[in-house]
């Protein structure tokens, strides 16, 4: 039934009604949100109307409400019918599902699924049509209750496959998968005992109350260390093997002409790669302006390979590689988006060989401001294929054979123009966060050898700087030539997640300006704050969680991180599907050939920015479970040892600690913080024991014990020992006060100082 506002019952109001009066009425009355509606439950009529409609236009343009339609919505809430996804159980059973369509600024609402005995079984993966209530207090925010399934789409589960008498069990390698699968024997499907298997569900739960599984694929044995990867591969539905007519277009390429292209063969376009790179999309060279009027400038070439030429809008390669989305990148192999005659060849920019490549001349002055640009579709031969670590060594005095030759000509120039592009930076002033990547080392076999954090270098950074302006040239083209194009979106941090930063930051004595408009300025100034202390690691983690996650998509937006008010990816075709869209684009603009953007490419640039950018999330989730199982099995023979981390995560079962050593994440789950009761607080992201007052919040420094390892499912299980220097006693905690709290407790006093209630209405 749906509840009164505070007003409705009085249709006699001679006032508007305020903003927040407003507001209570969409939340109480979500199926009456009409202005009309609004209207009639305050008693609105003849004139006033017309200042009601001003007030919701504004509320509309302040980001509380948004328009659909007819009626107004709270774009942060979910209509009381909605359409949902499953997508996990927990431990107990419970099952969760995810809205189809959000349109909200804040994280994607959690939905708690209630059902009915009579209801049919769900598994992972159905789409439902449910009716939702709004809950308070608990760490999903929806309880749902289905009204009818929409159509079928069997969950599919991976584990390691175990032989019982009559059929097996599946043990799931998610690491929040805690049930089994049953499997008949009928659908064993030959998996022996220990195998790992990809399942789909069979049907409705069976008499032991688990739900059953149908064996679909046998993928070998889990513990080989080659099976790390794979397991992603499958796991996360990424496709690994290419149809026969996308390999039989791939192989019928021929290398490149001269026809239609500029001879671009005697520019110095040289690569600077990792050193394990296994694909060259890139290649530069500068040199001095010689233009008297440009006194102290440089002129800059970036070559990027022609993908283009040999992908062709409505082939079957193309429509593969929209499929794909992106290359998928792990320590032991690589799911390219190409087939590798072309990924790795054809359109590869290897030493010494003519290929077809899209070039951009820009010019810059004494300062590193792009003055001039222009695009050129060519043919080029590299001298040199270099890597990043040789590249620096020579600028650095150390020069081999295979950069002495080019110091003078070629490397030192371009280091010159990267010097001037600095001093743009640093005006521009895009987020500068301090995050090492780690680098997995693996040996033949595919085990891991060591975990190192990578070395950032000049050669680097040069190059990121030097794709970054191609990147800015190619949108400031299309939008001057008004060809539509892909841009790279991202947006400034939400309301919400800047207030829940700002907390952490004055938790830890430092400020963060309010009251004005965000710029990344702003974040670099916190960012040198914290630097050398010891809240950097935490102020750089909280900086980089307040951020939203960049996309793809027609609008013109801007690049918030990167201060960019045009910014558009051009320097990757071989691996990035929005980089050949750009590629065609330029070719339409150009007017360069037949191979550029269709009218059809055009009517669904939105659907295909929203599909890769799903694709490059599902990249970086396979990769980063990836990186997890390895981390796992590398820690695998350490159970029993001392190691140092930081919080990094809090959640009502227990704290993430990120390991110092290996940069792996673990979980301290609350059984190992002490028999007293801890209590979560989502709010201010802490655990607070019962008895003694101890406080766990993120950035706090412990001691761990590493007591269990599961390298198939990448699961690290840790013990607590010491917080923030203070030892933790194991069993049941003294009283309040007296127990380990030190710098803990101090971190609660500042976080009690800051710490304001968020109200959940939005006034």
């Amino acid at each position: 039934m749906t509840k009164a506002g505070p007003r409705a019952t009085c249709p006699c109001m001679n006032q508007i009604p305020t903003k927040p009066e407003i507001l209570e009425w969409i939340e109480q009355n979500p199926t009456l949100t009409a202005k009309r509606d609004i209207a009639k439950a305050f008693g609105i009529k003849g004139a006033a109307r017309i200042d009601l409609k001003r007030m919701l236009k504004e509320l509309e343009a302040e980001g509380h409400l948004e328009k659909r339609k007819r009626s107004y919505n709270d774009p942060d809430r979910l209509p009381p019918v909605s359409v949902l996804a499953v997508t996990q159980a927990d431990k107990d059973g419970d099952l969760f599902a995810k809205p189809m369509e959000f349109g909200g600024e804040g994280n994607e609402p959690r939905i708690l699924l209630i059902t009915k005995p009579s209801d049919p079984a769900l598994g992972i993966g159905d789409r439902i049509l449910a009716r939702l209530t709004l809950v308070q207090g608990e760490d999903y925010q929806y309880e749902g209750r289905l009204i009818r399934r929409i159509g079928t789409n069997p969950k599919r589960v991976m584990g390691v496959f175990r032989k019982r008498a009559e059929g097996g069990r599946i043990v799931p390698i998610d690491k929040g998968a805690d049930r089994e699968w049953a499997v008949s024997e009928a659908d064993v499907n030959g998996a022996k005992d220990g195998e790992l298997v990809e399942a789909e569900q069979a049907g409705p739960k069976g008499r032991m109350g688990l739900p059953r599984a149908r064996i679909v694929e046998r993928l070998g044995d889990p513990s080989a260390p080659k099976a790390v990867s794979l397991i992603a591969i499958h796991q996360h539905g990424i496709p690994d093997s290419f149809p026969d007519e996308v390999v039989a277009e791939a192989d019928a390429a021929k290398p490149p002409t001269l026809k239609g292209r500029e001879d671009l063969r005697e520019l110095p376009l040289i690569t600077i790669d990792p050193w394990d790179a296994r694909d060259h999309d890139d290649a530069c060279y500068a040199h001095a302006d010689d233009d008297p009027k440009n006194k102290g400038g440089h002129v800059v070439w970036v070559a990027i390979a022609d993908v283009a030429a040999y992908v062709t809008p409505g082939s079957n390669l193309d429509r593969e590689a929209r499929k794909r989305g992106n290359s998928t990148y792990f320590p032991d192999r690589v799911v390219p988006m190409l087939p590798d005659v072309l990924s790795g060849d054809l359109c590869s920019l290897h030493e010494g060989v003519d290929r077809a490549c899209i070039a951009v001349r820009m010019v810059l002055d004494a300062e590193g401001q792009k003055i001039a640009h222009s695009f050129h579709r060519g043919l080029m031969n590299s001298p040199a294929s270099l890597n990043y670590e040789e590249v620096q060594d020579a600028i650095d005095g150390r020069p081999n054979e295979a950069t002495k030759p080019l110091l003078e000509p070629v490397l030192q120039p371009i280091y010159n123009a990267y010097a001037a592009l600095k001093i743009a930076r640093e005006k521009r002033q895009p987020l500068e966060l301090d995050l090492p990547e780690r680098q997995i080392v693996l040996d033949e076999k595919g085990t891991v050898t060591s975990v190192n954090f990578k070395d950032r270098l000049d050669a680097h950074r040069l190059i990121e700087e030097f794709m970054v302006l191609a990147n800015v040239a190619a949108a400031e083209t299309l939008l001057a030539k008004k060809t539509p194009l892909l841009f790279r979106i991202h947006e400034e941090p939400t309301p919400a997640k800047l207030d829940a930063l700002r907390e952490t930051v004055q938790a830890a004595g430092l400020t963060l300006a309010k009251g004005q408009v965000l710029q990344t300025s702003h974040l670099n100034r916190l960012l040198d704050q914290a630097a050398g202390t010891d809240d950097a690691e935490l102020i750089n983690i909280s900086t980089l969680r307040s951020l939203t996650q960049a996309y793809y998509g027609p609008q013109h937006i801007g690049h918030f991180g990167l201060a960019l008010r045009s910014y558009a990816h051009f320097t990757s075709p071989i691996r990035r599907y929005a980089d050949l869209i750009v590629h065609r684009a330029l070719i339409t603009a150009h007017k360069w050939g037949k191979d550029g953007l269709r009218i059809e490419d055009l009517d669904t640039l939105d659907e295909t920015g929203a599909h890769i950018s799903d694709t490059e999330r599902r990249s970086m989730m396979a990769e980063r479970d990836t990186t997890d199982r390895y981390l796992a099995a590398y820690l695998s023979e350490r159970v029993g040892n001392e190691m140092t981390g930081r919080i990094s995560g809090i959640a009502r079962f227990g704290a993430f600690v990120k390991l110092d050593e290996t940069g792996a994440d673990g979980l301290l789950p609350m059984r190992s913080l002490g028999r007293e009761y801890f209590h979560h607080d989502a709010d201010a992201n802490t655990l607070t024991g019962s008895d003694t007052g101890m406080i766990i919040g993120i950035g706090q420094r412990v001691k761990v014990r590493l007591s269990e390892v599961v390298p198939i499912t990448g699961g690290i299980a840790l013990e607590l020992l010491e917080i923030d220097d203070q030892q933790v006693k194991q069993g049941r905690q003294s009283p309040a006060g007296r127990g380990p709290r030190g710098k803990a407790t101090k971190h609660k006093r500042k976080k009690d100082k800051v710490k304001r209630k968020v109200s959940r209405s939005r006034n």
